[in-house]
């Protein structure tokens, strides 16, 4: 492969130690493999792909060329998998222009007139195992924007920033002197007195700008970390379902997702099996209405999958807690 030998291990198949090889050239570059297997033993020629997971798939269409005397197999490739077929492994022939489903191996292509037969690609050189030309790879998918931080991680940045963070101007004017002690109460691990002064500022904000005002949800989020980090998750769980419930009948998405991953991280806090069944099936339920509408729920469907699986597992321990 580059004009290097590959060498299977004991007890390995070449094939399997070519298909290696090209998936560790993948998982180096960052790109798939391109190859273009020239095959005497099975005579025909495969362009495949290797991906970095290891996974393979057919490229284009296979040609048939002359078997050459010599028993073995010769590769060239481009940056993904291939394999060759021992006599024992190779698929009986079967009627020109007839599509096979990939299995996993190539073996003998639809028999083709020499007309319709293109030249290969890229020479072959006869050696005992596959030799390999890697060819310029695939550019590599664009890098995607970072995700932005949401749930208690964005509250956390917060509370560790310069300044208190507001939502609208009378909230600055209002809030900036209580959000500042409360921020510097948390920094210093003083979590009881932070959730002390950030209750009195929700119930005093809420007062004075009403308990759906921007300003009061933002100190709703805070103290529902702040409990997190005093070691009640069951009630940061439950503050943060509120906030996600309200932020949807508000229609904003991202927003509302933000609170379902932070009822989230507490959730996963909570001990108890039974309470956190009776958490999990409020917050799989609105989290699953969120993927059901455009927002980034519905971008981001893994973390319900693994929701799930806790439902699970918390079923199996609260069946097993309930055991005599």
């Amino acid at each position: 492969m580059g004009g290097t030998s590959v060498v299977a291990a004991p007890g390995e198949e070449i094939q399997q130690a070519v298909l290696n090889h090209l998936q560790r050239l993948a998982i180096s570059i960052g790109a798939p493999i391109r190859a273009t297997i020239h095959d005497d033993l099975a005579g025909c020629v495969v362009p495949l792909e290797v991906s970095a997971d290891g996974s393979s798939r057919v490229t284009g269409q296979a040609v048939r060329v002359a078997a050459q005397a010599k028993s073995g197999a010769a590769g060239v490739a481009s940056p993904q998998g291939m394999r060759d077929v021992p006599p024992a492994k190779r698929p009986a022939p079967v009627p020109a222009g007839t599509v096979q489903a990939p299995t996993g191996q190539f073996g003998p292509a639809p028999v083709m007139s020499v007309a319709e037969t293109p030249a290969p690609v890229l020479s072959a050189t006869r050696a005992p195992a596959p030799v390999i030309d890697v060819v310029e790879p695939e550019p590599a998918p664009t890098t995607p924007a970072p995700t932005p931080a949401r749930g208690f991680d964005a509250v956390a940045e917060e509370v560790l920033g310069d300044e208190p963070v507001t939502e609208t101007a009378e909230g600055a004017e209002l809030l900036t002197e209580p959000m500042t002690r409360i921020n510097e109460a948390v920094r210093s691990g003083r979590i009881e007195a932070a959730a002390q002064l950030t209750d009195r500022t929700v119930t005093e904000a809420a007062t004075v700008l009403g308990p759906g005002h921007a300003e009061v949800l933002h100190l709703r989020e805070l103290s529902a970390y702040i409990a997190y980090l005093g070691g009640d998750p069951v009630r940061a769980c439950r503050q943060s379902l509120d906030l996600a419930r309200l932020r949807r009948q508000a229609r904003d998405a991202e927003a509302a997702y933000g609170n379902v991953q932070s009822a989230a991280t507490a959730w996963r806090a909570v001990r108890d099996p039974e309470e956190g069944l009776r958490l999990g099936r409020d917050l799989i339920e609105l989290w699953a209405d969120l993927t059901s509408e455009p927002g980034p729920a519905a971008d981001d469907p893994r973390p319900l999958e693994s929701a799930r699986a806790r439902m699970v597992r918390l079923t199996d321990r609260a069946a097993r807690a309930a055991q005599p």
